[in-house]
Formats: structure tokens, sequence, C-alpha cells
């Protein structure tokens, strides 16, 4: 009994914390950031594999808990909800840093980490030929690429910009992908 007196306890701290929050009390967000950020940084340290790229990461999961905190319905559920975030910001990233350093399947064969000149100039060269094919494709395909690759949008973001379901984002992203891949299948040959 002692034990779920606690955890209940525990519950309406956080609840009094996060609707504090969504006030707009700047105390009750930084102790939320205090008690979740180490949560937040063991997520995304396992999924990004990177100390510092979780690090920044978290920074932004964190940002965009602040702005969004207001959408949140269920204070109780702001653990989970949280997490969410975490991990789509992860898969994100990965995904960006995927295409930047040309680990899609359509660049298969960049390094990961450069060993030198030639490696150097091979990646940045691979660089260039996907940009040259990104403006061989028809405007939707391109503009969904460089909102999610180049200005590091997410796919919530993009389905406000694009005024599009989030499942039509998602589609017009996967579809996009697989152009951009046989455009540059098209330009090495």
């Amino acid at each position: 009994m002692y034990a779920s007196t606690q955890s209940y306890e525990k519950i309406q701290q956080l609840s009094e914390l996060v609707t504090r929050a969504q006030a707009g009390d700047s105390q009750a967000f930084g102790e939320l950031f205090e008690q979740y950020q180490p949560l937040v940084l063991s997520i995304l340290v396992r999924r990004v594999g990177n100390y510092g790229d979780a690090q920044e990461l978290t920074q932004d999961v964190f940002v965009k808990a602040l702005t969004k905190l207001d959408q949140l319905r269920v204070p109780e559920a702001f653990v989970g909800w949280l997490k969410s975030i975490a991990v789509r910001m992860s898969i994100n990233f990965i995904q960006r840093k995927k295409l930047v350093a040309g680990g899609d399947s359509y660049v298969d064969g960049v390094a990961a980490e450069d060993s030198g000149p030639e490696d150097v100039a091979l990646a940045s060269e691979r660089r260039a030929e996907v940009h040259r094919c990104l403006g061989r494709l028809r405007d939707l395909d391109r503009e969904t690429l460089e909102a999610f690759y180049v200005r590091g949008k997410s796919i919530l973001e993009m389905s406000d910009e694009f005024s599009a379901p989030v499942g039509t984002i998602k589609r017009r992203l996967h579809v996009a992908r697989h152009r951009l891949e046989a455009a540059i299948g098209e330009f090495a040959e």
C-alpha cells in the first residue's frame, strides 16, 4: 500500500509541474528538465550512438516539448509524450545524417568517417551528385526532400507547411526518396 501511495504522489507532483509549465511557469519547466533530462539523454545515446549528438538532440527535444507543451492534454502522460518526441527526433536525425553522409541505399559506399583526402573528395562528389539529381526531380518531390533533409522539418511541421495529412507526407517522402534513388542511378550510368 505504501508503494502505491508513493506512486500516486509522484504522479500528482508530475501533473502539478506540467500544469504549471503549461501556464508559463519557467521554473516548473526547469524542474521537468532537471528530472527527465537523464532519461531523454539515455534514450538518445542508445538510438543515435554518439554522446555529443545525443546531448544536442536532448536540448532540441526539450525545446520542442516546451513549444508543444500546450498540446499535451493529459499532464500525467508527460513522460511517455516526452519519450515519443525523443524517438521521433532521433529517427529524423538518423535519416538526415544518412542523406548528408550518403548512407542511404542510393549512395552506398560512402565511408561513415573520412580517412583521407580521397574519401573527402569522393564524399563531396557524391553530395554534389545528390544535389544535381535533386534538381532533376519534380517540384513536389524536391520540396519534400529539401523540407525534411535540408531545412530539418519534422513530419508534423511538413504536414502543416504542405497542408497535407501526416500519412500523405510520409508517402511523399518515401516516393521522393525512391525517385531520387532512380535519378542518381540514371546519372551514374
